[in-house]
């Protein structure tokens, strides 16, 4: 099943479930899992449409298998049983699935395709990563590769693959290469998105279904916004 949107307050995308997995386009200001915002998360939305479509009764398993910043959009994936969130677990560890993000940033980078290597350290007080070009305490190395893929008006169009899963990662790295991305007061840019999103999206996602062993290939339709729309003109 694929692009399926489910009416109602939820406004859920689906765009791929079996019985194993289910795969969502997440929405900027959507928290993955429960956090001390105490706001609903979309595990919680997830659940009660697993709940409400198959009838069941009682408590529906949903596992998290990894997370999105609050303000980006894009694919998430949740585990339907428990026997599946460890096989899940195990690809995004062994770096088995493929997962390309589409950012918008304020400045072209001074080269068109790089490869980025930094330390990034978090900060727990203020959420925040800082980036080094060598090794400090407590600082995780972090690797990501972008290409240009298209120049608009005012911003340019970057196509990013991590090699790492860092906190903030790509948000920190493209920042400190004078490239912050577009509503990302935190890192750099100049103003706030009206929706309090960014321009980062979780693209495309493939891997290995660990349970039926074929190749799944999902991509995620970009929020329909002028400045996204551009980027598929």
């Amino acid at each position: 099943m694929a692009n399926k949107t489910i009416s109602g307050k939820s406004n859920l995308q689906v765009l791929y479930e079996d019985n194993h997995i289910i795969v969502i386009n997440k929405r900027a200001g959507d928290i993955v899992q429960g956090d001390k915002t105490g706001d609903k998360p979309l595990s919680d939305v997830v659940k009660s449409y697993l709940k409400e479509k198959y009838n069941k009764p009682g408590n529906v398993y949903l596992g998290v298998v990894h997370r999105l910043d609050r303000p980006t959009t894009g694919l998430v994936i949740f585990a339907k049983t428990s026997k599946v969130l460890p096989r899940l677990n195990a690809l995004f560890v062994s770096k088995d699935i493929e997962k390309t993000y589409w950012a918008v940033v304020k400045n072209n980078p001074k080269e068109q395709r790089d490869t980025l290597t930094n330390w990034l350290r978090k900060n727990p007080k203020n959420n925040k990563a800082s980036v080094f070009n060598k090794e400090v305490a407590n600082s995780k190395k972090a690797v990501l590769h972008y290409k240009l893929i298209k120049n608009l008006d005012n911003y340019a169009l970057l196509e990013v693959n991590l090699e790492t899963g860092r906190h903030h990662q790509i948000r920190a790295q493209l920042s400190y290469i004078g490239s912050p991305i577009k509503g990302d007061l935190k890192y750099g840019f100049n103003r706030s998105n009206p929706d309090g999103s960014i321009h980062l999206h979780a693209r495309h996602i493939t891997f290995i279904h660990p349970v039926k062993k074929e190749k799944l290939s999902i991509t995620a339709p970009l929020p329909k916004e002028p400045i996204w729309d551009a980027c598929v003109d």
